[in-house]
Formats: structure tokens, C-alpha cells, sequence
């Protein structure tokens, strides 16, 4: 009976044993659960607000874009003024276009008009103009290129056209020396790519592709193409047959500035001229997008390490032909030059 009672015992003790442990694994189990469930929720709770961050960055610019065209619609003979620039409606109110011409001097009428990539008559033509809130001190405060070049330091002359802003730069030995406008060639006949270098120049040229068109300070860079830069009408978007149109005086200054090529006979090039860079694409069938600096002030800029990086694929070359142009300045001077540099390229005309 004895023994009984102990086997009893024992069984019972080892049963509530048994139990305590399992609630003890119950408790393990559900604390890591518990925690589990808390560290997912965190991290949905994370993922969500920066899904929510997100969507309000990208969704700020669309944002002011629709109050702008609100505000555009809803104040159709207003000036709108954004954070750098702004709107003139001047085609849509005679009292605006009368304001704009009495408010602005013919200097500012002027940057203005190089801002909106056209020339002062086509000012009455536009339906809006962008105007500066504050005008700088010069035209070159407005640049959209960099001041500054590092891969372009050991060449002396460099001109750089950008299709995407309408606009040139010039640089001397990497630095900027001067930029403007212009208007290059349409969709059906755009301005080639690449890189070129100044040929021959004519202080007025008739055109090939209509002898009633006079070309004012042209400046010829690709002889087989038949394109140069040179003084012509600027509308405010790619109308040219080709060429680079720019605005009287900066035709001018360029014409007096660059080098022309120099000649061993009719058909041969001895040494070649400037090298000037073509790039980029324009979006024909819409506005430049250099109406949209009242929305972001900055949209035309072009940084440093894109341009250099624009301007590298053709540093060899620029090199190449600097260097026997060089020599070939050598051998005016009366110094001794390399024969074997003259000797690096001989370009047939076509």
C-alpha cells in the first residue's frame, strides 16, 4: 500500500513538472511571437513613411506645376512671379505689353529677349516672355555652363553648342569667356553632331540654300556640309536650315575671335581651326525648356561633370590638330618645327 502511495505521489509531481514546463514554453513561444509581430510592424511602419516621403518629394514639382497652370489660367493678363522669374503675358493684354515697354530699359529688354533665345524684334511676336526678377550685373551671371572646364585648361579656343538649352559657350583654356543664344537647325534639317573646327569665314555670305538670304559674319565649320555659325532671325526655337544662328553681336565677336583654317593648296587642309563640340537632342514640338525657369530656376543649367564628360570623347583629337598648329606657328615665327608633327594630317577638301 506504501509503494502505492509513493508511485502516486511521484506520477503527480512529475505531471505538474511537466505542465510548468510547458507553460514556460508557452510564455517563450509567445513572447517571440509578440516580438516578432512588433519588429514587422516597425518595418512596415518604416517602409511606409518613407514610401510616404517619397511620394511627397515627387510629388512637390507636380504639385507647384498645377498651381502655376492654375494660376496661369486664372490670372490670363497678370504677371506671375516665381522664385528667380517671370511670366509676362505680353501678347494676351495691349495695358501689359504697354507696362513691359515702359518698365524694362532697352539693355534689359535685351537680356531678356537672349534669355527667351530671340532677338529684340521677335519680342512683340511671343505670347509670354521670361523675365528675371532681378537683373544681374552682366548677361554671363545668367550662365547656364560652368565656369570652369579642368579638361579643356590646355586648350586655348573651344566653342560649344547645346541643342537641348539653344545656347553656346566659349571657353578659353578652360575657362568661360562668353555664352548667348541661339536658334540651330530644325527637324528636317538639324545641326549635325559632333565635333568640328573652324574653316573659312565671310563677312557676308549668300546663302546656298536661297541666294535672297545674306549671311552676316559667317563662320563656316563643316565645308562639306555647308554649316556655320552666323547672324540671322532668332524666333525663339530650331529654325535653321542647318546652321547656328545667332544674334548680330555675338556673330560678331565670335567672327572677329576664332581661327581660321590655313590651306597647303585648293584642296588640301594644312591646319585646321577652333574646335567647336555639338550636342545634345531638342524636344521639337514643344516650348524650349528654358520656359520652365519660373517652375525651377535651374532646369538650363548644365554642371561641370557633364559637360567635361561631353567634352572628353574628343580630347585627342582637339589635341591632335592643336599640336600641329602649333608647329605650323613655329614655322612662321622662324623657329624650328617638328617635321613629323606637319606631317600628322592632310584633310582633302570635299
Amino acid at each position: 500500500m506504501k509503494k502505492i502511495i509513493v508511485l502516486l505521489v511521484t506520477v503527480l509531481f512529475l505531471a505538474g513538472c511537466k505542465k510548468e514546463v510547458e507553460t514556460q514554453d508557452s510564455e517563450i513561444d509567445s513572447t517571440t511571437i509578440q516580438q516578432n509581430i512588433e519588429t514587422k510592424v516597425d518595418s512596415i511602419a518604416i517602409k511606409r513613411n518613407d514610401s510616404i516621403q517619397l511620394a511627397k518629394k515627387d510629388s512637390v514639382a507636380a504639385v507647384k506645376k498645377a498651381e502655376l497652370e492654375k494660376s496661369k489660367k486664372s490670372k490670363k493678363y497678370a504677371v506671375y512671379k516665381g522664385d528667380a522669374f517671370s511670366y509676362w503675358p505680353i501678347k494676351a493684354s495691349d495695358s501689359l505689353r504697354k507696362l513691359f515697354y515702359n518698365t524694362f530699359t532697352k539693355e534689359q529688354q535685351y537680356t531678356i529677349a537672349a534669355l527667351n533665345r530671340i532677338d529684340t524684334d521677335h519680342i512683340k511676336t511671343r505670347d509670354t516672355l521670361i523675365v528675371p526678377n532681378e537683373f544681374k550685373a552682366t548677361f554671363m551671371d545668367y550662365t547656364p555652363f560652368p565656369r570652369k572646364l579642368d579638361n579643356l585648361a590646355e586648350v586655348p579656343k573651344t566653342v560649344i553648342f547645346s541643342y537641348p538649352i539653344q545656347a553656346y559657350a566659349v571657353y578659353e583654356k578652360g575657362n568661360l569667356v562668353k555664352w548667348g543664344p541661339t536658334n540651330m537647325g530644325k527637324k528636317s534639317a538639324q545641326t549635325p553632331r559632333g565635333l568640328f573646327f573652324t574653316n573659312w569665314k565671310g563677312r557676308k555670305v549668300t546663302s546656298t540654300v536661297d541666294d535672297e538670304w545674306i549671311l552676316n559674319w559667317n563662320f563656316n565649320i563643316s565645308n562639306s556640309g555647308g554649316v556655320g555659325w552666323h547672324q540671322y532671325a532668332l524666333p525663339g526655337y530650331p529654325a535653321s536650315h542647318s546652321c547656328l544662328r545667332l544674334l548680330d553681336a555675338d556673330a560678331q565677336w565670335l567672327y572677329n575671335w576664332a581661327d581660321q583654317w590655313v590651306l597647303a593648296d585648293k584642296k588640301t587642309v594644312k591646319v585646321k581651326g577652333n574646335p567647336v563640340i555639338v550636342f545634345g537632342d531638342y524636344k521639337f514640338g514643344v516650348k524650349g525648356i528654358w520656359h520652365q525657369l519660373v517652375e525651377d530656376p535651374t532646369v538650363t543649367t548644365i554642371s561641370k561633370s557633364a559637360l567635361e564628360a561631353i567634352v572628353e570623347p574628343y580630347l585627342a583629337e582637339i589635341f591632335n590638330q592643336q599640336t600641329i598648329r602649333e608647329e605650323y606657328n613655329k614655322s612662321k615665327s622662324g623657329a624650328k618645327p617638328n617635321a613629323d608633327t606637319l606631317k600628322i594630317v592632310k584633310d582633302t577638301i570635299n
